[in-house]
């Protein structure tokens, strides 16, 4: 059993050399908890830095994200992350799931606003006696836990943000409120997190960006996951994987080539590592993962 289980992630990630690291989601039957621990056993050998659990729209999954997260640091060699939201809870019932994450050895938590209850795009509206931005939550973790905090990132700006300036503004915000890292949602574009960076550093932003990465596997649930987050797959993409649309077979294989050469293209651009987006399946990160063009 590793003793990466109580190492701060931002200290890893500013250590040097590249990070890599695995995101999964509470299922939500026995099913699919079989397949989450299937994937994360097939995906512990690779050694990730670390590896995160995301937290259902408005609280919905805290328990599983809890116990998943626990049972990761109690069980394996891996280095977890709970996310934390501000959706539905008060910041008494906040201070209640950092405290449990605390007993339970987890050190670690990505602090979000979250999307509003009736989903993306949708008016936000603060629970009562809780939090409104996840600038707030940073800093309320820091007041009540002794954890790393990370926050999410987004390389064409968040959908509720104004403008990009805008958008790196609350980056700042989270940054000085004690955030260490940042993690980003799916890049789509290596030029679109080249932005994001430079935008963030111009306003003295200095902790690790690193890059979100999902491949494209079934082109209308990835099409569907770029409009919720209130974006367009770039035409470049289109064209490469539209032709291949009636051959699930062959529009996987190019998805995969494709994330792949993103990936690269990340890290020559100086990304500190990377986080791929599993959807709780192993097998396409393994795919690329082997494939990359420089080792992380």
């Amino acid at each position: 059993m590793s003793n990466n289980r109580s190492r701060s992630i931002g200290d890893l990630v500013r250590e040097g050399g590249r990070s890599f690291s695995f995101e999964f989601f509470p299922p939500k039957d026995d099913e699919g908890e079989q397949i989450l621990w299937r994937s994360i056993s097939e995906l512990e050998p690779l050694g990730p830095t670390f590896v995160s659990v995301t937290y259902g729209a408005g609280g919905s999954t805290r328990e599983r994200t809890v116990a998943i997260t626990e049972r990761i640091a109690r069980e394996t060699s891996m280095l977890p992350m709970a996310h934390l939201t501000c959706v539905g809870h008060t910041t008494d019932e906040i201070a209640g799931i950092l405290a449990e994450l605390e007993s339970a050895g987890v050190r670690n938590v990505l602090a979000l606003r979250g999307d509003p209850p009736d989903g993306p795009g949708t008016p936000w509206v603060p629970t009562d006696g809780g939090l409104t931005y996840a600038a707030d939550l940073v800093a309320f973790i820091k007041e009540t836990a002794h954890l790393t905090v990370g926050v999410a990132a987004f390389p064409e700006g968040h959908r509720d943000a104004e403008s990009l300036d805008a958008d790196a503004q609350a980056l700042k915000a989270k940054y000085d409120a004690g955030a260490e890292f940042a993690v980003t949602e799916m890049v789509l574009r290596a030029s679109d997190y080249v932005g994001l960076v430079e935008r963030a550093a111009a306003l003295g932003v200095a902790f690790p960006i690193i890059p979100g990465v999902m491949p494209i596997l079934n082109l209308a649930s990835m099409k569907r996951m770029v409009h919720m987050s209130g974006r367009e797959m770039p035409a470049e993409t289109l064209a490469r994987i539209m032709p291949l649309a009636d051959d699930p077979a062959a529009l996987r294989t190019e998805g995969i080539t494709i994330a792949t050469e993103l990936c690269d293209a990340l890290l020559d651009a100086g990304a500190p590592g990377l986080h791929f987006y599993t959807l709780n399946r192993s097998k396409a990160t393994r795919e690329i993962f082997a494939a990359l063009r420089i080792p992380v």
